[in-house]
């Protein structure tokens, strides 16, 4: 019996030994951060007196705060208060402008993109068109933030815009009025054949959910007995907003996503919370690398829960959860505090920016060291590296060629060329360039400066350097230097061996022109064999319900 009373001394002065050595860390840890903290002060401080040039102070502390949260991971970003506007227009796609994309095109500021039915459309601006003023400024040598800049104001603001329309001699000028712009999440909508309801989503901002609710009701009915959501390209946005999405086809009271950080009373269970709009009607899922976030929540919850199909690619593999907080001066930090795990308890995160390489990159999660969970209905799914469909749709494998096209504005350029001389097109369904047109754009591309590289062509260099450090090049040049000849960039040969590729990219480019994102987007669907997919799982109800439940083991 006299054991007791010392075991509970024991404990006691145990605890109390873990207790100061839990505050000794504490106030070490404090001490080294005042410390970092007073060492960069005067680093700044030396600078500023002593450097031999001036010093832009602001500009350096910004620039080491950025390159400081580069190392924790690429969501984690600092806002001054000049760029808060940034950060409340990826939470609520409003901004007061006039609604349009613009891009640098040959050392000028061009407009890229009109939004269909806002202020830059309906004054008749068209991509392509070079910006010259705004409100009497100078914007010929301005960068694209700064023209940015200058068009956001308050709505109900004008502005006076001068513009050059290539194949004009005189520029124009045009008054605009501003608005609160505000970005439709659903790109495109529609009943198909078989009394498939499809929708695409493209972001998931305040309110969002409440459009894709009145977007489903309203397929539905049109006549929609089965719904495909295409969440292709989506990357994500508020968390709530995709909970809501979830809870349209499931019943309240479910768990779609719990998050986990370092902050234990942060820690957050999502529930649903309304009575949903179907819980029977048949749902795929369209994903890609390109789906992120809160897509990935959707996609994957639907998926642990067996309420959807999941079809396309792997999606992008974001698991971390970042919640913004203020600070001084007006400005922001979106900070990762969290991670996130949908319902069979997996997370998704793919990327371990914890653990870095010693080059400072991040690797992927390979898939051997991912962990298997169940679903509702007990098929295996698997955390780690995003959400793998339920039917992988290859991807075709294209030439680079194109990508340099489009990053040289070549394609841009073409097409604003072409459009002067075509004033209507086919509808997207129907739309096809001539071989006639695809002439005139390689010819076109001939009479430009265009230099492309080939990731092979480089490759075979390094691959030469070390034949010849290790002494082997003399022995097999010959042989090196046929296969550096057939992999040499050759204009005319990949210009029809990538003719597919280059005319599919110059066809949406018009469609751009003509019938905005919703014309791009039925163009495309055309000839997806994802969307194809989609309906074969659709119309066979046998391969629906086969398809959500536990596959039998093979022999």
């Amino acid at each position: 019996m006299k054991k007791i009373p010392f075991l509970i001394l024991i404990l006691l002065v145990t605890t109390t030994a873990m207790g100061q050595t839990t505050q000794a860390d504490k106030n070490k840890r404090y001490f080294d951060i005042n410390k970092s903290i007073d060492i960069f002060n005067s680093v700044i401080r030396e600078l500023d007196m002593f450097y031999v040039d001036s010093v832009k102070v602001d500009s350096l502390i910004n620039s080491t705060i950025r390159t400081m949260l580069a190392r924790m991971d690429p969501y984690t970003e600092y806002y001054a208060e000049e760029n808060i506007k940034d950060l409340q227009f990826m939470t609520t796609g409003e901004y007061g402008g006039i609604g349009a994309i613009i891009s640098y095109n040959d050392n000028r500021v061009v407009i890229n993109e009109p939004y269909k039915g806002l202020p830059a459309d309906r004054a008749g601006l068209k991509a392509g068109d070079t910006i010259l003023q705004i409100d009497g400024s100078d914007m010929r040598k301005a960068t694209v933030k700064e023209v940015s800049d200058k068009l956001k104001g308050m709505p109900g603001t004008s502005l006076k815009l001068r513009i050059h329309r290539p194949g004009e001699k005189k520029s124009r000028e045009m008054k605009l009025v501003r608005e609160k712009i505000e970005i439709d999440p659903i790109t495109y909508a529609d009943v198909l054949n078989d009394n498939v309801g499809y929708l695409h989503f493209s972001g998931f901002t305040n309110g969002s959910s409440d459009r894709v609710k009145e977007t489903v009701l309203d397929l539905k009915r049109r006549g929609a007995e089965s719904l495909v959501i295409d969440l292709r390209g989506n990357g994500g946005g508020i968390l709530d907003e995709a909970v809501n999405v979830v809870n349209l086809f499931v019943k309240k009271g479910v768990e779609i996503v719990s998050t986990r950080g370092k902050v234990k009373q942060w820690d957050r269970s999502y529930r649903t919370q309304y009575q949903p709009i179907d819980t029977l009607m048949p749902i795929v899922v369209l994903i890609d690398t390109g789906s992120a976030s809160a897509s990935e929540i959707v996609a994957g919850s639907l998926q642990d829960l067996d309420r959807a199909v999941i079809i396309g690619n792997r999606s992008f593999g974001k698991g971390l959860v970042q919640t913004p907080r203020d600070l001084p001066y007006g400005g922001n930090i979106k900070i990762t505090t969290s991670k996130y795990y949908i319902p069979s308890g997996r997370c998704i995160q793919a990327l371990d920016y914890s653990h870095r390489n010693p080059d400072g990159s991040v690797a992927r999660v390979p898939d051997s060291l991912t962990q298997v969970f169940r679903t509702r209905n007990g098929r295996e799914v698997r955390d780690g590296g995003g959400i793998i469909p339920d039917y992988v749709i290859p991807q075709e494998k294209s030439g680079t060629i194109g990508y340099y096209l489009l990053a040289d504005n070549i394609i841009f350029n073409f097409v604003t060329e072409w459009a002067m001389k075509h004033p209507t097109v086919d509808a997207p369904e129907s739309f096809q360039l001539s071989d006639a047109d695809y002439e005139e754009f390689k010819q076109y591309v001939k009479g430009r400066d265009f230099q492309y590289d080939q990731m092979s062509n480089r490759s075979l260099q390094s691959l030469k350097e070390i034949m010849e450090f290790e002494g082997y090049f003399s022995n097999a040049s010959e042989e090196f230097n046929a296969l550096k000849k057939k992999l040499q960039p050759d204009l005319d040969r990949d210009l029809e061996l990538f003719g597919k590729e280059i005319r599919k990219m110059i066809e949406t480019e018009i469609m751009q022109r003509y019938y905005y994102k919703e014309g791009v987007l039925m163009y495309e669907l055309r000839d997806d064999p994802v969307l194809k997919k989609a309906r074969e799982v659709l119309k066979n109800r046998e391969l629906y319900d086969r398809t959500l439940q536990p596959q039998p083991e093979r022999a």
